[in-house]
């Protein structure tokens, strides 16, 4: 051992080997990351909305000729939102938006009145889409309507 020149004593070399207590230190730390990290990424990822990918096709198969027998209705997907099919009772086709425009509830058809109906609060349209009771504002979208072969296939208009 070197001794130092100015007090007589010994020098003692440095080490730089990792001690007991520097791995402790480096394993405590990291898990409380891990641990914040397990709390924080839960919280944000139900902050953030998902993202929801609206169909970028403008038409669907809305549903088979057989599917829908005269004065009937049925809803079909169109993209993220529904869309309903009426089956009239002259035997024509009509395709509309199936989201009310007072509150967003789901509307139906109702073959008794040969209406479509919005039963949350009473909305009433037409089978052109035209609000004709009730208080929602505006009309529904309407949509075209063909038939290729056996399936009907409504486009966005």
């Amino acid at each position: 051992m070197k001794n130092d020149i100015a007090n007589g004593k010994p020098i003692s070399p440095v080490s730089t080997e990792p001690t007991r207590r520097s791995f402790l230190d480096y394993l405590i730390g990291s898990t409380a990351v891990a641990t914040l990290g397990a709390i924080v990424y839960p919280i944000f990822r139900f902050m953030s909305p998902p993202q929801i990918v609206e169909s970028a096709e403008n038409s669907v198969v809305a549903a088979k000729l057989s599917e829908v027998p005269v004065n009937s209705g049925k809803i079909f997907k169109f993209g993220n939102k529904p869309g309903i099919l009426v089956h009239t009772a002259a035997g024509e086709f009509k395709a509309l938006s199936a989201v009310c425009t007072h509150l967003e509830c789901i509307v139906q058809y109702r073959d008794d009145t040969k209406q479509i109906w919005c039963a949350c609060h009473n909305g009433q349209y037409n089978l052109s889409g035209k609000n004709i009771g009730g208080p929602p504002p505006r009309p529904l979208e309407e949509y075209k309507v063909n038939t290729r072969g056996d399936d009907v296939v409504v486009t966005r208009a």
